[in-house]
């Protein structure tokens, strides 16, 4: 076997959109119970009135939120190192890992009908995804607005999620049987 790398690319959790709004929205309210702790008389605010902070009788309660907003952004800024997907293409195959756990796909380039580049759905695309197998497709991404789908003999079709759809598109196809180049 070859083992001659044609393609290799790693996506981060760290940058998933989806889950990095999330939780910088978390830690942005952990923020602001801290500030309504450390002021918690009631305020007038345009015709809205914002009442006294709810758990003044609990010591050091604020600095608690604090703790836990500053602990979600150290979290954010970890998982920019963690690999969530690495896709390496050879001439034979095209090998997924994952995460620590995962196991690791291997697709056999031989066993490939086609291959056509796609894009996402708008509600599937923030979700980082690894091996999910759903409705005769598997899919694998992270981030990005392009995947490559390929379809098996058997008829499942596997969506891999790139950055760099065009490319891994075309050394796929260039590495494809003969008689199935779409």
């Amino acid at each position: 076997m070859d083992k001659e790398l044609l393609f290799e690319e790693k996506q981060y959790l760290g940058y998933n959109k989806q889950s990095t709004v999330r939780r910088t929205i978390l830690a942005l309210f952990c923020f602001l119970a801290y500030y309504w702790s450390e002021n918690p008389k009631p305020v007038q605010v345009s015709g809205i009135l914002i009442g006294s902070y709810p758990v003044q009788e609990i010591e050091n309660s604020g600095q608690l939120f604090f703790i836990m907003g500053i602990s979600i952004l150290l979290f954010s800024i970890g998982l920019i190192f963690v690999v969530h997907i690495r896709t390496i293409v050879t001439r034979e195959y095209i090998i997924l890992t994952g995460l620590w756990t995962s196991r690791k796909v291997q697709i056999d380039f031989n066993e490939i009908v086609s291959a056509r580049k796609v894009r996402y759905r708008k509600h599937t695309a923030g979700r980082a995804v690894y091996n999910l197998h759903s409705n005769g497709k598997i899919r694998f991404y992270n981030r990005g607005n392009e995947l490559v789908e390929l379809i098996h003999e058997n008829g499942l079709k596997y969506r891999i999620g790139s950055q760099r759809a065009n490319e891994l598109l075309e050394i796929v196809r260039a590495n494809l049987p003969q008689t199935t180049k779409e």
